[in-house]
């Protein structure tokens, strides 16, 4: 299963793909999307195309995003959301199966302690992936995160022979 990790954003979107076979978790490539600052409308429509290109690049058999939580400033929440919304549309295009998943729960898989900070979370990602070091900046290791936890969450198909 090809998963593919996305962190979202308006001016920087994370995105990492994993490939789990059985238990084992290869990353398979990780990167950024940074919009440029234009006018929503164009920006929204660069972050489409940018997105676009990655999955048919990636060619991802399931994508899984964060569910955004904002506490404070709500102007950044609705941008964030207006992004999501665009990545959302794109893999409904690509008739796409897609998972939310709440910071805690992807704490909870990757580190074991849904209250785990983000130096713990950016540590396991880079151990479980093998990674010689970790992902930068931080939006890419919780894209893969994201990846991971939707890696340990699906279901597991087993072949009776």
């Amino acid at each position: 299963m090809r998963i593919l990790g996305v962190d979202p954003g308006l001016e920087r979107i994370g995105f990492g793909l994993v490939h789990r076979q059985g238990s084992k978790l290869q990353p398979l490539e990780y990167g950024l999307i940074e919009s440029p600052r234009i006018a929503l409308p164009e920006r929204l429509a660069y972050i489409r195309s940018e997105f676009k290109t990655i999955l048919e690049r990636t060619q991802p058999d399931v994508v899984a995003t964060e569910r955004l939580v904002f506490a404070a400033n709500r102007t950044t929440a609705m941008d964030v959301s207006k992004a999501l919304g665009v990545v959302l549309l794109t893999v409904g295009e690509a008739h796409l199966p897609w998972h939310e998943y709440a910071p805690p729960e992807i704490k909870l898989a990757v580190v074991g302690n849904g209250a785990a900070d983000k130096k713990q979370v950016q540590f396991m990602v880079t151990k479980l992936l093998s990674l010689e070091k970790t992902p930068k900046p931080d939006d890419v290791a919780d894209a893969l995160a994201i990846a991971i936890c939707c890696a340990f969450r699906a279901p597991v198909s087993v072949r009776l022979t």
